[in-house]
This record gives structure tokens, sequence and C-alpha cells, in this order.
């Protein structure tokens, strides 16, 4: 579980084969050194654009994962090349802060950039959103955007909205996104029950609706 308060950007030193998935290194001096309490250890879970990977081996500041066929499918990991700059966030410890929101690590589905107005130093982004998560998304409320806790402004059948503070520009991978860039979506976890719930009960009604009625009981009297 994470919050979606993004610790530190990392940079990929290399993208190796391992058919069907691929190892992904990645330098991270500044994420290691951001809380010295909580260094990086093998097995641990590494939000990386909002994807939580297991660390599988360290070597100095180098971190690498192993991301399957799956994961490179559903995500923008598998767009990655060496070079790339990644956001990290290490899973939430028991007792701390929450300042976003509650995070999974599970990629809902890959949207697009489609709009940027620089407002200097903030700026405007439109993302679009595959219609059938747009039911999980609502105005004011959280999304993960590359693993990023945001507020939605607004949005629409297959849109959302989001207004960039300059730290979030400058601490995170959306400073450098451009219009047709691809970015990992996480709806927020409340919304995926409520809807879920919503479904079944739906469901159950109809089902109901559709069942023979029962026969109404009368009254026995003789034949004449």
């Amino acid at each position: 579980m994470f919050t979606g308060l993004v610790e530190s950007v990392g940079q990929l030193s290399a993208v190796v084969e391992q058919p069907p998935g691929r190892r992904l290194v990645i330098a991270a001096p500044s994420f290691r050194d951001a809380d010295p309490t909580r260094d990086v250890k093998l097995g641990d879970s590494i939000a990386i654009n909002g994807c939580c990977l297991t660390v599988v081996e360290i070597d100095g500041d180098e971190l690498s994962f192993e991301a399957g066929e799956e994961t490179l499918s559903r995500t923008n990991l598998g767009e990655l090349t060496a070079g790339s700059t990644v956001n990290l966030e290490r899973s939430l410890a028991v007792g701390d802060r929450m300042g976003g929101h509650y995070v999974t690590g599970h990629v809902d589905c890959v949207g697009q950039l489609i709009e940027r107005v620089d407002d200097p130093p903030w700026a405007n982004l439109k993302f679009s959103v595959p219609a059938p998560f747009a039911h999980q998304i609502v105005a004011k409320g959280s999304i993960a955007v590359d693993g990023i806790s945001l507020t939605v402004v607004d949005v629409g059948a297959d849109y959302l909205t989001v207004a960039l503070i300059p730290h979030t520009l400058d601490a995170t991978t959306l400073g450098g996104r451009q219009v047709g860039d691809r970015i990992n979506l996480e709806t927020d976890l409340l919304a995926k029950y409520v809807q879920r719930t919503l479904q079944f009960g739906n469901a159950n009604d109809q089902a109901d609706a559709n069942k023979p009625a029962s026969p109404i009981n009368t009254p026995w009297s003789p034949q004449s």
C-alpha cells in the first residue's frame, strides 16, 4: 500500500530483456538517502510510476526489479528505455502520516496526456481515460497519475483534468510530460468497491424482477 506521495525520481540505468519479462535497473541515490531509518532491502515493494514491483537486487545506489509480461503490457513500464525517469515511492509503513490517499500500486489502465496549458509556475493537464474507468473518477476526488496522488479538477466520459502546483512539477516526472505521453492511472480504491456493490445490487434487483410471481392463495370452494 502506498500514499501517492513521490519520494524521489529515479533514472533507468538499464533495461535487460528476460523474456517474457524484463529487468529494470534504476539508479536512485536520492531515494535511498531520503530517510536513512528506512533503507531499501531485498524483497521490499516499491511503486515505480505507480506500479508496485519488488526489489530483487541492490548494487550501491542501483535497484533492480523484474516486470512480467502482464505488467509491461498494461502499464507504461513497457515503454521505458535506459535514461527514462520514473517516480519512486516506498510502501506505507504502519504509523506513517497519510498525506495523499490509499494507492495499491495496481495500475488500472493507461491514459494519455492530451492537453497541457502552462500557467507558470503552475500547469493544467488533461488526460484521456478509457471509458470503463471514468465511472470510478469524480471531481474533487483522488486519482493516482504515474503514482502521484492528485485531486481531480474535472472529469468527463473519457477524460480528467488536474492542476499541478510548482512542487509537483519540480519533484515528479509530470513536469516533463508532453502531449502524447502515456501515463499510468489508478482510480480511488473506494470508488471501485462502490461501483462493484452497485453492479451487484442492480443485478440482484433485475433477477428479482424476472422471477415468476408467486401464486395467489384463494379460499377453497367446492365445485358446483
